[in-house]
């Protein structure tokens, strides 16, 4: 197995172990990150019900914003104000096996810098 595909299927055991751990509900949502190369996303999930309360990516903050820790802080401020108009004041954060540091950690904070607590 070539070291990139090992890279993979190492982050995918840890997302499964992760995920077996936390669940999200209608007022304590999990908060679940993706990151590519491009992009950076982010869900509000009742894993209960099965629904994406809210979401948000840095596509939809148009051109001010790039793919950088600077960019993952306002996908995390802008998650933050839709939660908060949903009256969501706890969520659960689910980083999908990424390492919490640099996009997902700039994510993370502006979350709780907005309100939220995790």
């Amino acid at each position: 197995m070539l070291k990139r595909e090992m890279k993979k299927v190492k982050r995918f055991e840890r997302k499964r172990r992760i995920r077996a751990k936390i669940i999200g509900t209608a007022t304590v949502p999990r908060l679940a990150i993706f990151r590519s190369l491009r992009n950076i996303s982010v869900q509000a999930i009742d894993d209960k019900a099965g629904k994406t309360l809210a979401q948000a990516n840095l596509a939809e903050l148009g051109k001010k914003a790039k793919n950088t820790v600077v960019g993952a802080a306002l996908v995390g401020t802008t998650i933050a104000e839709r939660l908060v108009k949903l009256k969501v004041e706890k969520v659960v954060f689910d980083r999908a096996g990424y390492t919490y540091h640099g996009k997902v950690k700039a994510l993370a904070e502006a979350v709780r810098q907005s309100g939220l607590l995790s």
